[in-house]
C-alpha cells in the first residue's frame, strides 16, 4: 500500500511539473476592474522564446531578468523553443505565460488559418523588433534563386517555427512544393549552421532579428563560401497571403557583407493569453520599455523596440493591461 501511495504521489508531482512545463507559469486570469499595474502576490511567468542562437532567445532571457528587476512581484524564466507556431500553441495550452511570435503567425492564430484550425485566444503586449528573412546558400551549390533550390538540401527551420512558415511560403511562391521538390532539413539554427559549414546543407532559411548570433557565426567562419539570396521578387505573392510582409534591407555592416542585402521583413509581437491578469500584463509591458537599455545590451535588435510602434499589432488585439501601460508611458495612439 505504501509503495502504491508513493507511486501515486510521484505521478501527481510529475503531472504538476508537466502542466507547468517546469516554467512556473502561475499568473491568474483577469478578474476585470481597474488596471492598477500592481500585483499583490508573487507571480511566476514562463517565456517561450526560440532557438538558442537566435534573437528571441537572447532577448527573452534578458527580458526575464529585467522583469524580475522591476520589484513588482513578477518573476520570469525564459526557455528555448521551436519558436512562433509552437510558442502560440504552448501559450494557449498554459505551458507559458508570454510568447515571442512573428506577426504573420500571430495573424494566422487570431484568424484560425495557416497552422491553426481555430481562432486562438491570444492578445499582444506590444509590437517589438523586426524579423529579417535571411536566405543563405552555399556558393558551391549553384543556387541563384529560390526556384533553384529544387532537389537541394534545404533547412527550413525548426518544426512549428515562424521560419518554417515563411520558408514554405517562399518555396511555394517560387513554384516549388516544399514537401516534394526539396530535401527539407527541419533543423534548429545551431544544427543548420553546422550543416552549412560542413557542406551537408545547401541552403537555409532563417527569420530573425539583426544580428542573429548563429548567422554571425556562419558568416564569420564561412563567409567566403556562402551568400545571401534576394527573395524580394517573391514579395507580391507573400502579400497575397498576408499584407504584413514588407521589403527591407540587411545592412552590410550587420554581418560584414560586401553590400546591403535586400530581403523580406515581418514584425514581431510579444503575446499573452487574452485572459491574463491585466495587472500582470501591465507590469510585463512596462518592463519591456522601462528596461529597454538593458535589453539592448543583450542584443542590438532591442533598439527597434519603440513606443511609436508598440500599438501596431493588428489583427491581434492589445491586451487591456498592456493598453493601460502604454497609456501611462505616453505611447501614441
Amino acid at each position: 500500500m505504501r509503495s502504491v501511495a508513493l507511486a501515486g504521489l510521484a505521478l501527481a508531482l510529475a503531472g504538476t511539473l508537466t502542466a507547468c512545463g517546469g516554467r512556473q507559469n502561475a499568473a491568474s486570469t483577469d478578474a476585470g476592474g481597474d488596471v492598477t499595474c500592481e500585483v499583490a502576490n508573487e507571480t511566476r511567468i514562463g517565456i517561450a522564446t526560440g532557438n538558442a542562437t537566435g534573437v528571441y532567445f537572447a532577448l527573452g532571457n534578458a527580458y526575464a531578468e529585467q522583469i524580475g528587476a522591476t520589484g513588482k512581484n513578477v518573476k520570469a524564466t525564459a526557455s528555448e523553443t521551436g519558436a512562433s507556431v509552437q510558442n502560440i500553441q504552448q501559450l494557449v495550452a498554459g505551458s507559458y505565460g508570454v510568447a515571442f511570435s512573428l506577426a504573420d503567425t500571430a495573424a494566422d492564430a487570431i484568424n484560425g488559418t495557416g497552422s491553426f484550425d481555430s481562432e486562438q485566444p491570444i492578445a499582444a503586449l506590444a509590437r517589438i523588433h523586426t524579423n529579417y528573412t535571411q536566405v543563405i546558400v552555399r556558393k558551391a551549390a549553384g543556387i541563384k534563386d529560390v526556384a533553384g533550390m529544387k532537389g537541394k538540401r534545404v533547412s527550413t527551420g525548426s518544426p512549428k517555427s515562424g521560419t518554417e512558415v515563411i520558408a514554405d511560403r517562399l518555396l511555394t511562391a517560387a513554384g516549388l512544393d516544399p514537401a516534394k521538390d526539396i530535401s527539407a532539413q527541419k533543423l534548429d539554427l545551431t544544427k543548420t549552421v553546422d550543416g552549412m559549414k560542413d557542406g551537408s546543407i545547401d541552403a537555409l532559411f532563417w527569420s530573425g532579428g539583426l544580428p542573429t548570433p548563429g548567422i554571425t557565426d556562419l558568416l564569420t567562419t564561412a563567409g567566403s563560401q556562402v551568400q545571401f539570396l534576394d527573395v524580394t521578387p517573391l514579395l507580391p505573392d507573400l502579400q497575397k497571403i498576408n499584407p504584413v510582409y514588407e521589403t527591407g534591407t540587411i545592412p552590410a555592416a550587420t554581418y560584414q557583407l560586401p553590400a546591403d542585402a535586400p530581403t523580406v521583413v515581418v514584425p514581431n509581437f510579444l503575446l499573452v493569453k487574452n485572459d491574463l491578469d491585466a495587472n500582470v500584463a501591465c507590469v510585463l509591458t512596462k518592463a519591456l520599455f522601462d528596461r529597454k537599455p538593458q535589453l539592448e545590451q543583450a542584443n542590438a535588435a532591442a533598439k527597434e523596440i519603440s513606443l511609436d510602434q508598440a500599438r501596431k499589432t493588428d489583427p491581434v488585439p492589445l491586451h487591456r493591461g498592456s493598453a493601460k501601460a502604454l497609456d501611462d508611458l505616453g505611447a501614441p495612439r
